[in-house]
């Protein structure tokens, strides 16, 4: 059983990372869902929307949920499913495609793991192309 993965983020961003990152790879190893945060979205129908989602993935291995900016409102709806108690879900903010590829490519890592190596590829994605 592998964990889900549900990316929260600002308009299209999310969808656009996970077509990339599939296309890259060329298959998508674990159930992925995205959901998209417009403007004048309402922030409770965006919860349970994101509810229904994680629980549409979520096989019994978890959920790890990528959100793209800390504070934001997708950032503040990954934080409420993280309180739910009954599903594991772990949160990362700041998504790139870097953070996305490593969670695709690891996907059969435990939760805890699986978040462990998203944050890393995601941190050794940004590089100052001036010191290579």
């Amino acid at each position: 059983m592998r964990a889900g993965v549900l990316i929260i983020a600002h308009n299209h961003i999310g969808q656009q990372l996970l077509e990339t990152a599939t296309d890259m790879l060329n298959r998508c190893p674990v159930q992925v869902r995205s959901l998209e945060v417009m403007q004048d979205d309402d922030p409770v129908d965006l919860l349970a929307r994101a509810r229904r989602l994680l629980a549409d993935i979520d096989q019994g291995a978890g959920v790890l949920v990528l959100t793209d900016m800390y504070g934001s409102t997708p950032s503040n709806i990954a934080h409420r499913l993280s309180d739910h108690d009954q599903q594991a879900v772990r949160v990362l903010s700041g998504i790139n495609l870097p953070m996305l590829v490593r969670a695709l490519n690891y996907a059969e890592l435990h939760l805890d793991e699986l978040a462990q190596k998203a944050l890393s590829g995601g941190r050794e994605g940004i590089l100052d192309a001036r010191s290579m």
